[in-house]
């Protein structure tokens, strides 16, 4: 089974919004076997054009875990404290197997 990636990169907006939904992230991740593995954090850019200087990279046993993760009530019930606070984006990916 490969490992998959919730990789997000964004400027937050609003720091008071996103916090409150930032607080609750953690707990929808659990049952689907999520972690975080970089979760803000001060980015070096070495080329090209960030899309903010918010970085989180989210680790999954595998890609149906990730979109079932993204798809959960849990998740969808807070994603807009995400989507109204943050500009930027958030990727789905599977690891590499070599």
């Amino acid at each position: 089974m490969t490992k998959a990636y919730a990789i997000a990169q964004m400027k937050v907006n609003n720091p008071e919004g996103y916090t409150a939904y930032s607080r609750e992230v953690a707990s929808t991740l659990v049952p689907f076997g999520g972690k975080f593995l970089v979760r803000g954090g001060e980015p070096q850019v070495l080329d090209g054009q960030p899309t903010g200087p918010r970085n989180v990279v989210l680790e999954f046993p595998d890609l149906q875990s990730a979109k079932n993760w993204y798809a959960s009530a849990a998740y969808q019930a807070i994603v807009k404290g995400r989507l109204e606070n943050a500009t930027g984006y958030l990727v789905l990916v599977e690891g590499y197997t070599g």
